[in-house]
């Protein structure tokens, strides 16, 4: 009979806290038995950002009763677990520190094996997890923090092509959103104003597109969202809602035109290696955002590439990813003890050089 693997996943890397369960009989399409997902959009939206203390205290509260639901959901006991997987970098110290404590504790009282993960690995591998597509792919990493070309080779075989020297794409949502009134997570707000703008009202600048290389830029877009705004205050006194609409449609058309064009340099360097099934993914909360999907899945058909993107409730954080991406590194033979520590930053490739304003404490991933 094929073995059965059953990993259970802890993620708290930053203000969602989510366990889930994923099972892989043999070389079969893995299953995803549980995941649950607590957010803490309530907990941070006085004060127009993530305050890292609270959401530290939240994923201490919610880590046992997330365990207990995903447990539930997948009719399972820890005796079925074969391992326990857990983001152990990067994000926000407190929230993975809660994570690895409470992996930590469920490891030593039923002496199962324990698997740190990396959190960026999670939406890296999640187009396996759903679509089981082969190695090599390119992957398009788009979350709150992080922006990066990857060229997925393997479980542990990452070679960053490119990234944002500056903020993220979910940074720049966000930070424009609160600058035009708009409520948080900025992305799906911006989305939501931008259906019923014109994005050719306002021509915002395209960062970056006069560098032929893979690198992304995004503050810029943010200043040039300030500035166009004080402008129409200035001469209007007031911005209306058709206003606030066109530049979210501008601002979002923007992004989405950078996006594709440094796709497809990306493209050429990964097809340079002639993979059998040249295949692109895209994963991370930024990847909801169904413009920036239709943008990326048009390059994609342009140069006969084939697209995935994980379904929506896989974009964003979750502890199926991690459970999965546990599952995929048990079987390759890693292990941690004890000892295994959380790290707020954690470079997936580990040969490439930081990118430049990637953090005074050093590179982001």
């Amino acid at each position: 009979m094929t073995q059965a693997l059953t990993i259970l996943g802890l993620e708290s890397s930053c203000d969602d806290t989510a366990v889930g369960v994923v099972r892989q009989i043999g070389d079969e399409p893995p299953e995803i038995l549980a995941s649950v997902v607590y957010g803490q959009a309530e907990l941070h939206s006085a004060y127009g950002g993530i305050v890292p203390e609270i959401a530290a205290r939240a994923h201490a509260e919610k880590l046992d009763l997330c365990v207990s639901e995903a447990l539930r959901e997948s009719a399972l006991t820890l005796d079925d677990i074969d391992a326990i997987a857990v983001t152990a970098g990067p994000g926000l110290i407190g929230g993975v520190l809660s994570g690895v404590m409470c992996a930590k504790g469920i490891s030593a009282a039923m002496g199962l094996p324990l698997i740190g993960v990396n959190h960026l690995a999670g939406h890296a591998l999640t187009p396996r997890l759903t679509d089981m597509i082969a190695y090599p792919y390119l992957m398009l990493l788009l979350s709150g923090g992080h922006c990066q070309f990857l060229l997925v080779r393997g479980v542990d075989a990452f070679t960053r092509l490119g990234g944002t020297i500056d903020d993220a794409p979910g940074e720049a949502f966000d930070k424009s959103a609160r600058l035009l009134g708009l409520a948080q997570p900025g992305g799906p707000a911006i989305e939501n104003e931008a259906r019923h703008g014109d994005p050719k009202r306002f021509r915002f600048p395209r960062p970056l597109l006069n560098r032929d290389d893979c690198n992304l830029s995004f503050s810029g877009l943010k200043t040039a969202l300030l500035r166009q705004r004080d402008q129409i205050i200035a001469e209007k006194g007031g911005l209306t809602r058709a206003d606030r609409a066109d530049i979210c449609a501008g601002f979002q058309q923007a992004i989405v035109d950078v996006l594709s064009e440094k796709t497809k340099r990306a493209l050429r360097i990964y097809l340079q290696g002639q993979p059998a099934v040249p295949s692109f993914a895209v994963a991370g909360g930024v990847a909801a955002n169904s413009a920036i999907r239709r943008g990326l899945e048009t390059v994609c058909a342009e140069n006969g590439v084939a697209f995935h993107a994980p379904p929506l409730a896989l974009c964003t954080d979750n502890g199926a990813m991690i459970a999965y991406a546990g599952l995929e590194m048990f079987k390759a033979g890693h292990r941690d003890g004890l000892d295994l520590t959380a790290r707020p930053r954690w470079p997936l490739d580990q040969t490439s050089p930081s990118i430049l304003g990637s953090g005074k404490k050093g590179a982001k991933a």
